[in-house]
C-alpha cells in the first residue's frame, strides 16, 4: 500500500495544487506567450512545475529513506526547480541555465556519488572510469538530458507524457531490483505527472515551464544513472534507451543547424513534433505518434535490459536513423496526412445528424447517470468486513464531510463529493478485487467485471456526442491504454497476485468514468451525493459492524 499511497498522494496533491499557482503565476505575469516557433494561441500559465515539485516531495519526505544519494538527489532538483523558476518569470540567458545545472549535476556527482564510472563492456573488463574522467563525462549527460527534456517540451502534454512511460519502466526496473528509495521517487514523479497531466493534454490550460521540464529531466537522468550504475545485472548503457526520443530528437535537431551553418542552440522549428505538424498530422496526432515511438523504446529497453553495451547501442542507432529517414523521405516525397471521404464525410457525417438532434446523447447519458454510481455502490458492496481502520477512519470522514455541506454550505457538495471520489475509489476496487466477500458466484463476479466495459462504452459514446467542451478524448486516452495493458502483463508474481492489471483497469474506468459524468452535471453534483453517501455507509457498516 506504501506506492499506492505514494500515488495517490503526489498525484491529488499535484491536481489541488495548479488551480493556486495558476491564479498566482496570471498575477505575477508568469505566462508562456504565444510566438511564431510555438503552436498555442493564447498565454498559458507556467504554473505546473512548481506545484508538482512541493507534490512530489510529500512522499518522498514520508516514506523515502534519507541516505546522500536520495539528498543530493533532492538538493540538486531544488537548484534545478529555483534556477527554472525564476526562468519562467524573467527569461534567463543560457549561460545561467548552465551554471544553475551545472551546480545541480555536481551536487548529485560530488556528494550523491553518483556518476558514470562504469562502462561495462565498452571498456576492457573491469575497468572503472576515474574521477577526472567520470565526473566531466556525468556532468555532461546530466545537463544534456536535463536540456533534452526542456527542448522536447513543444506540445500539450508531450514532455510530461514521454517522462512518465520512461518513469514507469525506471520504477518497475528499482522495484525489481530492490531499490526502494528509486522506486518511491519513481511512483511519486508518476503521481505528480498524472496529476499534471489532468490540466496539461490538449487544450492545455496550465504549462509545466522550465522549472517542471527541467526538473523531470533532471530526476530522469540522475535516477536512471543511479539505478544502473549501481546494478551490475543491468547494462549500464540502459539509460540511453530509457530516456529514448529526447535525446534522438535533440542530437538530431543540433546536427541539422550545425549542417546550416546556425548555432546548435539557436531556436526554431525543427524538433520532431513540428515535424510531424508539418506532415499535416493534428496536434493530437502528433503527440500520440511521439507516445507510441516512446513506449516502444521504453519496452525494448525493458526486454533487453541485460543485454550487451554494444548491442544497446548499435539498436538505439539503427531505431534513431530510422526515425530519421522515414522522415526525411516523407518530406522529400512532400507527404501530407490524407483526410479519407467515407470516414470524414459519410460516418461522421451521420453522427454528426444524430448528435445535433440529441437522440443517442439522451440515451446514453442517462445510462451512465445510473449506471456510474450504481457500480460504485455494487463495489462498496463487494469490500470484505474486515477492513483497515484507516479506511474505516477515511470513509466516515468523507461520510461526514458530505452530510455536512448538504446540510451547510450546498454550494460546496460537489467539491466534497469530487474528493470523496477520488479518494475511496482506489480503496475500493484494491479491497473488492483481492479480498472481495465469499457469497458473490464467479457468474455474478464476470458480470459485474463486464458491467465495467458496458459502462465505459456508453461513456465514450456520451464524450464524443456531447456539445461541452470541458473533457474531451485526449492523447493521455493512449498513455492510460498502455499503462492498463502493461500492469496485468509484468512479470513478478506479487502484482499477478494481487490483481494489480484488473485493480488499475478498474481504477481507471472509475475516474474517466466520473469525470465525464461531472462535465455532463456542469458542477451540479446533487445527484451524485446520495449513491456516494450510500457507498460509504455501506463500507462503513460493513466494517464496524462485520456484516
Amino acid at each position: 500500500m506504501t506506492f499506492l499511497a505514494s500515488l495517490l498522494i503526489s498525484m491529488f496533491t499535484t491536481i489541488a495544487l495548479i488551480p493556486l499557482f495558476t491564479g498566482l503565476a496570471v498575477k505575477l505575469n508568469a505566462m508562456d506567450f504565444p510566438n511564431e516557433r510555438k503552436v498555442h494561441q493564447i498565454p498559458i500559465p507556467k504554473a505546473g512545475g512548481i506545484s508538482m515539485t512541493l507534490a512530489l516531495l510529500l512522499p518522498i519526505f514520508i516514506w523515502c529513506p534519507m541516505n546522500t544519494t536520495v539528498q543530493s538527489i533532492l538538493l540538486g532538483a531544488w537548484v534545478v526547480v529555483i534556477f527554472g523558476l525564476i526562468d519562467d518569470f524573467k527569461d534567463l540567458d543560457y549561460k545561467t541555465k548552465f551554471l544553475g545545472q551545472i551546480v545541480a549535476a555536481s551536487i548529485v556527482v560530488l556528494y550523491g556519488g553518483v556518476k558514470i564510472a562504469n562502462l561495462g563492456g565498452l571498456l576492457p573488463s573491469g575497468y572503472i572510469l576515474p574521477d577526472v574522467l567520470a565526473f566531466p563525462l556525468t556532468l555532461f549527460v546530466i545537463i544534456g538530458v536535463t536540456n533534452a527534456i526542456n527542448l522536447s517540451d513543444g506540445l500539450d502534454g508531450l514532455a510530461g507524457g514521454i517522462c512518465l512511460l520512461s518513469f514507469l519502466c525506471i520504477g518497475f526496473l528499482a522495484y525489481k531490483s530492490g531499490y526502494f528509495p528509486i522506486t518511491i521517487f519513481c511512483v511519486a514523479i508518476l503521481g505528480a505527472i498524472a496529476g499534471f497531466l489532468r490540466f496539461n493534454t490538449y487544450p492545455a490550460t496550465v504549462f509545466m515551464g522550465d522549472a517542471g521540464s527541467q526538473l523531470l529531466g533532471f530526476f530522469l537522468v540522475t535516477l536512471s544513472l543511479a539505478l544502473t550504475q549501481k546494478n551490475n545485472s543491468l547494462s549500464p548503457v540502459l539509460p540511453l534507451i530509457l530516456i529514448g526520443l529526447p535525446i534522438i530528437d535533440t542530437l538530431g535537431v543540433m546536427v541539422e543547424r550545425i549542417s546550416e551553418g546556425r548555432s546548435p542552440f539557436h531556436p526554431d522549428k525543427k524538433h520532431l513534433h513540428h515535424k510531424l505538424m508539418q506532415l499535416g498530422l493534428f496536434h493530437n496526432e502528433s503527440v500520440v505518434v511521439i507516445y507510441i515511438i516512446q513506449a516502444f523504446l521504453v519496452t525494448s529497453a525493458f526486454i533487453l535490459r541485460n543485454k550487451s553495451e554494444w548491442s544497446l547501442i548499435l539498436y538505439y542507432i539503427a531505431v534513431s536513423l530510422s526515425i530519421i529517414m522515414i522522415l526525411a523521405i516523407a518530406k522529400r516525397a512532400k507527404w501530407k496526412r490524407k483526410k479519407y471521404y467515407f470516414l470524414d464525410k459519410v460516418i461522421k457525417g451521420h453522427l454528426r445528424i444524430l448528435k445535433e438532434r440529441f437522440v443517442l446523447i439522451k440515451i446514453s447519458f442517462r445510462i451512465i447517470l445510473l449506471g456510474v454510481p450504481a457500480l460504485y455502490i455494487m463495489t462498496c458492496i463487494l469490500v470484505p468486513k474486515h477492513l483497515p481502520g484507516y479506511f474505516l477512519l477515511l470513509s466516515s470522514g468523507l461520510f461526514l464531510i458530505i452530510a455536512s455541506m448538504k446540510l451547510i454550505k450546498n454550494n460546496w457538495v460537489a467539491n466534497s463529493v469530487r474528493v470523496a471520489l477520488f479518494l475511496s475509489i482506489p480503496f475500493i476496487v484494491y479491497f473488492s478485487e483481492i479480498d472481495r466477500v465469499d457469497w458473490i458466484s464467479s457468474v455474478m463476479f464476470k458480470l459485474y467485471n463486464y458491467s465495467f466495459l458496458l459502462i465505459a462504452f456508453f461513456v465514450i459514446v456520451t464524450l464524443r456526442l456531447s456539445r461541452r467542451e470541458g473533457f474531451i478524448s485526449t492523447p493521455m486516452d493512449f498513455l492510460i491504454l498502455f499503462i492498463a495493458l502493461v500492469i496485468p502483463n509484468l512479470p513478478d508474481e506479487q502484482i499477478k497476485s494481487y490483481q494489480m492489471g484488473m485493480v488499475a483497469a478498474k481504477i481507471i474506468a472509475f475516474f474517466f468514468s466520473f469525470e465525464v459524468l461531472i462535465g455532463e452535471l456542469r458542477g451540479n453534483l446533487s445527484k451524485l451525493a446520495v449513491p456516494i453517501m450510500a457507498g460509504l455507509a455501506i463500507v462503513i457498516l460493513k466494517g464496524f459492524l462485520g456484516i
